[in-house]
């Protein structure tokens, strides 16, 4: 039998210290909420290594404080300490070899999902309340699935990314992850600007996605609950063809694209920094960078079509409606699974989680099934701006599922 050592979700002290610098505020309504911080946030004073040692020796110590993370304190929150997270937030695995990887407290022979994986499980071991992290390809909707937490992946550019380490800035959010929806909603009300909350009733269903999907039978028993108890006034299907609207394919040339814009002298200079530049990153991480500085200005030019096509075509469908779709094809990995298992189940996990990514629509993940006592679940997403709707709106599905 294999065991497997719970690591620590959090950094060493050096990087996460308890210090004056980040005081909560006395009140407010995140006060007393224990808050995990994701180690891309800047943090004055405090190193950002981005989940690579090399990195955090070539960077200076941040001078500033992700206004993020500055709100969040200022409405009470108790910083606790900077989360492992998946080289430079490239992977929806959550492993990390330099820093190890933080184990999923809920089915330790499993990954925790990442790039948030050191917020998640400080949130699921009950050493946090609060996960803040960053969603691009799925990366705080990845592990709130494995995870069973609630995590949002909000409207694209509505919550600031200043002072923090990018990856792909058209796709990047700032995105929380909790043990319930309630503070959740805090958290959302104090870090989201578009504070108006317009109701949503009309249900689209992507039947056909959750037909795909490894929890189908789950997902389609919680649907038929919330029919019985008439929780959707109306509701209606949508098809959502991923492999004809190339919607991982998109998704991962425009970012890989923008990661080498982001990334590439930096990495192209770590041959002269490094003894041997290739052992700076996992292999897997290291295979994605040599790729992304293979796409060419015709790739992203085609792919930038594709994804306004998309984006106008799935605005128009969902305008006033709650889509809901699967979070992810299946359970998390297991922790021993083999390099091109994951390689492959990444392409179907990003077919899904690029829908609201290449629209930059808000997602919310709802931890409402399990299967073989591992967490999965499904996800709300709405139109531009519907953030506080879809919070609202799964309150009146999670309480009558309670």
């Amino acid at each position: 039998m294999k065991h497997f050592i719970v690591q620590n979700p959090f950094l060493s002290p050096s990087h996460s210290v308890q210090s004056d610098s980040f005081k909560s505020a006395t009140s407010g309504q995140l006060k007393g909420l224990r808050l995990a911080v994701k180690d891309l946030f800047h943090m004055a004073g405090l190193p950002t290594s981005a989940g690579n040692p090399t990195w955090l020796a070539t960077h200076p110590i941040p001078t500033k404080t992700a206004s993020s993370v500055t709100a969040l304190l200022d409405a009470g929150a108790i910083f606790c300490g900077k989360t492992i997270t998946d080289e430079l937030a490239y992977s929806l695995n959550g492993q990390n070899i330099h820093y190890g990887t933080p184990s999923n407290p809920v089915t330790p022979n499993r990954l925790p999902g990442g790039s948030s994986s050191g917020s998640a499980v400080a949130v699921s071991s009950d050493l946090a309340d609060v996960g803040l992290g960053t969603d691009t390809g799925g990366s705080i909707r990845v592990p709130a699935s494995y995870q069973g937490l609630f995590g949002l992946r909000p409207t694209h550019g509505v919550i600031s990314a200043d002072n923090m380490v990018a990856l792909a800035p058209s796709f990047d959010t700032v995105g929380w992850l909790t043990r319930d929806l309630a503070t959740l909603e805090k958290v959302a009300t104090t870090l989201l600007k578009n504070k108006t909350s317009r109701k949503l009733t009309n249900v689209l269903i992507s039947n056909n996605l959750i037909d795909q999907v490894e929890h189908e039978k789950e997902l389609k028993a919680q649907l038929e609950i919330w029919r019985e108890q008439g929780r959707f006034s109306k509701e209606s299907s949508i098809v959502i063809d991923t492999k004809t609207w190339k919607t991982s394919e998109t998704f991962r040339t425009l970012q890989g694209a923008e990661i080498w814009h982001e990334h590439g002298k930096w990495i192209n200079d770590l041959k002269g920094l490094a003894d041997d530049a290739s052992s700076v990153f996992a292999p897997d991480i290291q295979l994605r960078f040599d790729w992304c500085k293979t796409i060419s200005e015709a790739d992203v030019a085609a792919a930038k079509q594709q994804r306004q096509r998309f984006t106008d075509w799935l605005e128009n469908e969902i305008e006033g409606s709650v889509l809901v779709i699967p979070t992810t094809p299946g359970l998390a990995p297991l922790f021993d699974a083999a390099d091109d298992e994951l390689a492959a189940y990444r392409n179907q996990l990003m077919d899904i989680t690029a829908i609201a990514g290449l629209a930059g629509l808000p997602q919310l993940h709802l931890p409402v099934c399990t299967l073989d006592g591992a967490p999965c679940g499904l996800s709300l997403v709405g139109s531009k701006g519907t953030d506080l709707a879809l919070i609202e709106f799964a309150k009146t599905l999670m309480e009558s599922a309670s």
